[in-house]
């Protein structure tokens, strides 16, 4: 039986040169507006393994003729194309989808041609109906189907034969009721039409040609439209930010990886995904900034890691004060027993004693005096920090080496980088480094600490990074919160940017948290784990809802752990720890979070308040999330929910459970009352529960 009647198949992509003689009509199809596709095709669409790719198009052609359409599909690895049906959803838009199974690219396209056979048959039909003569249609029915036959296999061939046996009894049928069982058959038979619509017309398919996509002669890559595959950490995950140094349980003692390990059990109760770490490596004395960013460090104070290297090392070696590789080796490994990631900060910068500086003073920028230019954004000055200069004519060198570091540290067992400030670093850069390493290690992901300008941040997602900071630390308000998210979710955006909500950072303290402590901080803790896949905090500063800034109107911590030991008390009563450990819980339980396309706002009746829903892709989990943005009153107001929208009639009564308090609630129709107040809690998770009637009439919720 022919592969294609169950709708997918495979094929060899191929164009053939034709004699002149021969040469038939230009296909009369356009295909236009494939979707996804990334400046026509230049940069790849995203996914993680298992996920699906909805492809769409707009095909029509000129006249009334039946089109038929199908999605063309591969990995990079493979040679033939998997093939799909597309389906007309109507006004010439045509779907389809497909699943990646494997890391690397994907490869798809559509193709698209006359359907002679449905067009026939669709115009005999309505003669038919209409009563008309049908002759002249039975008899280019023969034409129409023997034309395939040079493509079919045996036992198509001889189904073939049989229905076209059955031409002259339709033909010559004097009686109405027999000639309408005949077509009947021939309208209706459904292998039949699976077999038409799998038949490939090559010289009438037309093949989308977008830029960047088939027939683009530069085009140096496998033919088609691209899709980047990774692993489900790059589009779901829980980070949490910590200082190794600051876990001694010794006051005023430097901590290491040792006592950093024994602290790991914290995070992993708290069910976080991934620990992240600050720079690891020796830390400067030249210009060594001390407590509150100070110019001037006292002989004991420990510096910013983020001024890398000394005469102990740079990039490629860690703080003696931190210990080994073997102690190292020991924290990941710890890590790993517990199911946490660890990621690395990857930031390419040096300290004026970092062995580079004499040992390649042509990658730094000079000043006119011969000294090396030392970091600045105005007015801001960063005398401990020198960067690299990126235009150097020993610039292949320099690319070469921040190479070589990324895989020495993912030889280290590190597949996970927050990549620091990548916006002051040529794009092109980027893309050759991270299409470099995932030749290899296809698995590595890397993040984007870029708050900068909106094409910057895109253009950084497009070109390789698999996720990246947001603007959500400072969307406080509900109309910005509505906007942004819906524009994440529902632009081109969500084919390629995957945002990572962090509330804080080291380098900001917001202002909502400043005035708005506690109930704050819980606050914003749920809107950044629910509104996407991918959340982080800087702990403990957050759980211990540490909020006292350097200055009234500054975004930076008093006494910042950037330029100074700390031992934080877990057990203050300030702590919201166990509000971050149930809501770690329920994101991990509940699919409906593991994705950042379903995210739909309501209307509530309070300015002051937030809610919006989360729908697993399967459509099987339903979450319904309402915010107090209020953090000092409570706040309340009518939510307008379309149940009938998840199959809810308005006359059902239906059951919502708050996955965070346990509380159960039954609700009847689209209007409901909410109220919240921040210092109890300033959210409800509701898990929507439909009531459904049993076969022995007893009711449960699903």
């Amino acid at each position: 039986m022919h592969e294609g009647h169950t709708g997918r198949s495979k094929r060899t992509v191929k164009k053939t040169s034709s004699d002149s003689s021969q040469e038939k009509a230009p296909s009369r199809v356009i295909i236009e507006k494939v979707d996804p596709t990334i400046n026509n095709g230049r940069y790849p669409a995203k996914r993680t393994v298992g996920e699906t790719v909805w492809v769409k198009a707009a095909i029509f052609a000129d006249g009334h003729d039946e089109l038929k359409a199908r999605l063309l599909y591969r990995h990079e690895k493979d040679e033939e194309w998997e093939s799909v049906l597309l389906q007309n959803i109507g006004n010439d838009i045509w779907e389809g989808e497909f699943v990646v199974k494997d890391l690397g690219f994907y490869y798809y396209t559509v193709e698209a041609c006359i359907d002679r056979f449905q067009t026939w048959r669709r115009d005999l039909q309505k003669r038919w109906e209409a009563d008309q003569d049908i002759t002249v249609d039975l008899l280019r029915v023969e034409d129409v189907l023997r034309a395939w036959e040079p493509q079919l296999s045996e036992p198509d061939i001889a189904f073939i034969r049989k229905k076209l046996a059955l031409v002259p009894a339709i033909r010559t049928a004097q009686v109405r009721r027999t000639r309408e069982e005949l077509l009947r058959a021939w309208l209706h038979d459904d292998y039949l039409n699976l077999l038409s619509r799998s038949i490939v017309d090559q010289t009438s398919y037309v093949l989308f040609e977008g830029e960047g996509s088939f027939g683009k002669k530069e085009h140096q890559g496998p033919l088609g439209l691209p899709v980047k595959v990774e692993r489900e950490r790059a589009s779901f995950g829980a980070w949490y930010e910590f200082f190794p140094r600051s876990t001694s349980p010794e006051p005023g003692k430097h901590g290491n990886f040792r006592t950093a390990a024994d602290f790991l059990d914290y995070i992993a109760g708290l069910g976080f995904d991934i620990v992240y770490l600050p720079p690891i490596h020796p830390i400067g004395t030249s210009h060594r900034k001390g407590k509150n960013n100070s110019v001037k460090a006292e002989p004991d104070e420990v510096g910013s890691p983020w001024a890398i290297g000394s005469h102990e090392g740079g990039h490629d070696a860690i703080h003696p004060s931190l210990g080994t590789f073997d102690d190292f080796e020991f924290f990941v490994k710890k890590a790993e027993s517990l199911g946490l990631e660890v990621a690395l900060d990857f930031a390419i910068q040096c300290s004026p004693d970092h062995p580079y500086v004499k040992s390649h003073p042509e990658w730094f920028k000079k000043r006119p005096d011969g000294s090396i230019q030392y970091a600045e954004n105005p007015p801001k000055k960063y005398q401990d920090i020198y960067p690299f200069d990126f235009e150097c004519a020993a610039y292949r060198a320099l690319w070469d080496e921040m190479k070589r570091l990324v895989l020495f540290w993912v030889e280290q067992g590190v597949k996970i980088f927050r990549v620091d400030n990548p916006h002051t670093k040529p794009f092109r850069f980027w893309e050759w480094l991270i299409t470099e390493i995932h030749k290899k290690h296809p698995d590595v992901i890397f993040l984007a600490e870029a708050f900068t300008r909106p094409h910057v941040m895109m253009h950084l997602a497009k070109i390789g990074f698999s996720q990246s900071y947001s603007y959500f630390t400072w969307r406080n308000f509900k109309v910005d919160l509505t906007q942004y998210f819906s524009e994440l979710n529902y632009a081109d955006q969500v084919e390629y940017f995957r945002p990572n909500l962090w509330p804080s950072t080291p380098d900001i303290l917001p202002e909502i948290l400043v005035q708005g402590w506690r109930p704050a901080f819980a606050q914003r803790l749920v809107l950044a784990a629910t509104l996407s896949g991918n959340y982080g905090i800087y702990g403990p500063a957050y759980e211990l809802c540490i909020n006292t800034p350097f200055h009234h109107d500054s975004e930076e911590f008093l006494n910042s752990e950037k330029y100074e030991l700390k031992r934080w008390d877990l057990q203050s009563p300030h702590s919201i720890a166990s509000a971050i450990k149930r809501i770690n819980k329920i994101r991990r339980e509940h699919p409906a979070l593991r994705n950042n396309r379903s995210v739909r706002f309501y209307n509530i009746s309070n300015d002051q308040m937030l809610a919006y829903s989360k729908m697993s892709l399967d459509h099987k989990d339903l979450l319904l999330i309402i915010v107090n943005l209020d953090p000092h009153n409570k706040q309340s107001g009518f939510l307008d929910f379309p149940c009938h929208e998840f199959g809810i009639q308005p006359w059902e009564t239906y059951q919502v459970h708050d996955l965070f308090t346990g509380a159960r609630y039954f609700w009847k129709g689209a209007n409901n009352f909410i109220e919240l107040s921040p210092h109890v809690f300033p959210a409800h998770i509701f898990h929507i529960k439909r009531k459904i009637r049993t076969e022995n009439d007893f009711d449960y919720y699903e």
